[in-house]
């Protein structure tokens, strides 16, 4: 048994049993950004939510968006580069922050 079951996405509605008149504005938003084409397709909508998935490593939300993926026309490659971007960004987005160390050692005389 796992903390995450998959069966549990199916379950996604539920957050509206308490204050549905919340999770109704959620879904809203959420149709309105990722259920149709605008600036971006909804191919191109479904890898941004994929590689945020994996940067942010929901495995339902993984489950989800390589499903819509698929289902939007994507192929693997791009979906794996797509993740890649995502660990890249990540990458360096924790290697920019050596400068905030740089800046340490140069108060502390280290550098």
């Amino acid at each position: 048994m796992s903390y995450y079951e998959p069966k549990d996405l199916d379950r996604f509605g539920e957050i509206g049993q308490f204050r549905g008149e919340l999770a109704e504005k959620f879904f809203d938003y959420y149709n309105t950004v990722t259920g149709q084409d605008g600036a971006l397709t909804k191919r191109e909508k479904a890898l941004i939510a994929l590689a945020v998935a994996h940067a942010k490593q929901c495995p339902y939300c993984i489950d989800a968006y390589t499903t819509q993926c698929l289902e939007t026309g994507a192929n693997p490659d791009e979906m794996t580069e797509a993740v890649h971007v995502a660990a890249v960004m990540e990458a360096g987005m924790t290697l920019v922050h050596g400068v905030q160390m740089h800046n340490a050692l140069r108060k502390r005389g280290a550098m």
